[in-house]
């Protein structure tokens, strides 16, 4: 990893995740009263961990769902935004609601409604499942699929190049 991106993920102290794609495979059950979504285990361990020493996250998705809300709440998420498809300004509220700067930001997402954010933010971040479009703007793209262990695949790479994993390992037992 070049010593530029190592800079970009020492800074974040804030992880905004969209969710399908990237928290999900991007697959959609429809039932008939509820959509399906699996989510991946050791992504939610993941996003607790970054939690146990102070990097926070936010999910920002374009559909509305009780399972991801659901799903938030496991992962012990405080905020969601969900039905948002102006990702943008959302962004820009939560940089006016927590006054972070954008270099403390890190997105993951994986089409093109997400792109006017990840161009914002200090580190971009997508998947090997993501439009064209998107793997061509990001600053990193994960080894694993979304849905399957790619958000722990960044809150390892977070935690470790900050120092924090041991702090992380023992604040959660």
């Amino acid at each position: 990893m070049k010593t530029q991106l190592i800079d970009k993920f020492k800074k974040i102290k804030l992880l905004l995740l969209d969710v399908d794609g990237i928290l999900t495979d991007g697959k959609i059950i429809l039932g008939d009263r509820d959509e399906l979504k699996f989510f991946d285990v050791q992504d939610g361990l993941g996003i607790v961990l970054l939690h146990r020493v102070g990097i926070n996250s936010i999910i920002i998705t374009a559909k509305k769902s009780r399972a991801v809300k659901r799903r938030a709440k496991e992962m012990e998420i405080k905020e969601v935004y969900q039905n948002s498809r102006n990702k943008l300004k959302i962004y820009h509220k939560i940089l006016q609601k927590y006054n972070f700067l954008p270099q403390e930001i890190a997105f993951m997402g994986d089409e093109i409604i997400d792109l006017p954010v990840l161009e914002k933010v200090g580190l971009s971040l997508s998947v090997p499942n993501a439009v064209e479009e998107v793997k061509k703007k990001v600053d990193h793209i994960t080894q694993k699929g979304g849905g399957k262990g790619a958000v722990r695949e960044v809150c390892d790479l977070i935690l470790k190049l900050q120092g924090k994993w041991e702090e992380a390992i023992n604040n959660l037992c």
